[in-house]
């Protein structure tokens, strides 16, 4: 409103702006002494601060200011010690064993801190954030490893990987026993029954599982073991583990019997330095799962 609408408000005895809004009139109150000291000092602290800090963009640099101070340098400064810092430690890592390792308190929590971020960015695409798998990809929680769940089992895995193409990978390989007419369907019917029961679920009826067996034991016990538990040294899964690496059924089992898969690993040993792999390697061994 304009300005000849001011006036006297007639309870506080203070002149309006002239200013209404739904019968509201806003009093000329002037700001209180304290709030302009403080205004009219932060102008001044202001003025010191463009002259004495960092703080004006130019076309290619900025003003460094009197004091010359550098934020971005004094990051770097930080950064640089804290690698340097790391790498003491990380040779520590590389120096011992992974059993020292896990009973040296400052070694342990560096390397648990460390796997964990490690983990995180090279291997939970696979395995997932909490290391649980999922189809065709291990859980690192439970207690059933192929190759082994001990430290330097586990160090050895991450390094050369499973059907990896390094030249010490963890190799094994199923034969296509369906696919590749080993055995009849009648066959394979058979013995995917007779493993389906090994792991503890319900077979066909009307499947004769005592010629699954006899099937078993000409065609699979060679790696798997007579009693169905596997062998380590030809990568060879248990079957009688509650956990099947691409699917715990009977259809699964038979697929698999049929035309197998297989799961592969990269090699890390390229990829990861020494200390961050044994990081690894303690890290999942804490899991849970590890021997």
């Amino acid at each position: 409103m304009a300005d000849h609408n001011k006036e006297v408000d007639k309870v506080t005895g203070v002149e309006t702006t002239g200013h209404e809004w739904d019968g509201l009139k806003e009093l000329n109150n002037p700001l209180p002494k304290w709030w302009l000291y403080m205004f009219y000092a932060s102008i001044v602290w202001s003025i010191g601060y463009w002259v004495l800090m960092p703080s004006w963009p130019l076309i290619s640099s900025y003003t460094t200011g009197m004091l010359g101070t550098s934020q971005r340098a004094e990051a770097t400064a930080e950064y640089a010690a804290a690698q340097t810092a790391r790498a003491k430690t990380g040779e520590q890592l590389v120096e011992a064993s992974l059993e020292e390792i896990q009973t040296t308190p400052k070694l342990l929590e560096y390397a648990m801190a460390q796997g964990k971020v490690a983990f995180g960015d090279n291997c939970a695409p696979c395995h997932g954030v909490a290391a649980t798998g999922a189809i065709g990809y291990p859980n690192l929680q439970d207690d059933a490893w192929i190759w082994g769940g001990s430290l330097d089992d586990i160090a050895y895995t991450i390094n050369y990987g499973i059907r990896s193409g390094n030249d010490d990978e963890r190799y094994a390989e199923m034969s296509a026993f369906g696919r590749d007419e080993i055995l009849s369907e009648e066959e394979i019917d058979q013995v995917s029954n007779y493993v389906a029961k090994l792991a503890g679920l319900q077979p066909e009826e009307g499947v004769d599982l005592s010629a699954g067996k006899v099937v078993y034991e000409d065609n699979c016990a060679a790696c798997h073991g007579d009693d169905a538990r596997g062998m380590r040294d030809t990568g060879a899964p248990d079957l009688t583990a509650p956990n099947y690496l691409f699917g715990r059924s009977l259809d699964a089992i038979k697929a698999q019997v049929n035309a197998p898969r297989h799961g592969v690993m990269p090699a890390w040993v390229d990829r990861l330095d020494p200390a961050t792999v044994k990081s690894l390697a303690v890290y999942v061994h804490a899991l849970g799962g590890g021997e």
